[in-house]
């Protein structure tokens, strides 16, 4: 087997469609089409070209992985508000049970883009861990009338929230624990038009405190009474070959034990 080509620091974004499976065969491939129209629109109206994101469809959403020169902030600040836009004009004349409204994880870091089946990357992972986050879900239940919720990684907060380029807000963005599978991180969400901030999230469990391991007791040497030329000595005695005692612990005697 081959090495891998080098990983490449990338951009990430994982999408999902709320309720999904329970939709009917025809409004899954209703959803799936306003999906990918969707995402079109949103990607053009930035000036990014949708043709140059690598993408793993799942039916339901996707993982994008954005070309390496793409800018974090142009996707947080511009991407997820045209999305959520766009979204709401197209859902707008639909049955509520025909919207289409998505969640949305943003991170960054190492990809290989060469895997067999697959990207390869603790990026990818965690991006996707995100995605299935119950706070997140959570946030499109909390807001009935947003069209996208978002959660970004630590280090996009980090880098490109907390300093509140274009107009982000971080004080209406709130911070979750997210315990998804082996993860477990911190992250933060945001809905469009929406302060989040005070928001009581599902958080999981804290884990429990570990216990030290017990000791065993500390245990005292062995204490003997020997008769020794008709002296007692408390405590452990040592014996030399033949019997002949070498030291007490109480004693100073060196003679031989009476037989």
């Amino acid at each position: 087997m081959s090495e891998p080509a080098h990983p490449r620091r990338c951009v990430l974004v994982a999408v999902d469609m709320e309720r999904y499976s329970p939709r009917d065969n025809l409004r899954q491939y209703r959803a799936q089409h306003l999906f990918r129209e969707v995402m079109a629109e949103a990607v053009a109206s930035i000036g990014l070209d949708r043709a140059s994101w690598t993408t793993q469809q799942s039916g339901d959403g996707e993982l994008a992985i954005l070309p390496a020169d793409t800018s974090e902030l142009t996707v947080v600040a511009d991407f997820v508000p045209a999305l959520d836009r766009i979204l709401r004009e197209h859902n707008h004349s639909l049955l509520p049970e025909a919207k289409v409204r998505l969640r949305v994880a943003i991170h960054q870091g190492l990809v290989h883009l060469t895997g067999a089946n697959g990207f390869p990357g603790e990026a990818v992972v965690e991006v996707s861990r995100l995605l299935d986050a119950d706070p997140l879900r959570q946030a499109l239940t909390t807001f009935p009338q947003a069209s996208v919720a978002l959660i970004v990684s630590r280090s996009i907060f980090q880098d490109v929230v907390r300093h509140g380029y274009r107009g982000l807000r971080p004080e209406r963005f709130g911070h979750v624990r997210v315990a998804v599978k082996q993860l477990t991180t911190d992250a933060w969400i945001g809905v469009p038009d929406e302060d989040v901030s005070g928001v009581v999230w599902d958080q999981p469990p804290p884990p429990e405190p570990r216990l030290a391991a017990a000791q065993p007791a500390a245990t005292e040497p062995a204490t003997a009474t020997y008769q020794i030329s008709g002296v007692t000595t408390n405590g452990p005695a040592v014996f030399g070959p033949g019997g002949t005692a070498i030291g007490t612990v109480h004693g100073h005697w060196n003679g031989r034990t009476d037989q």
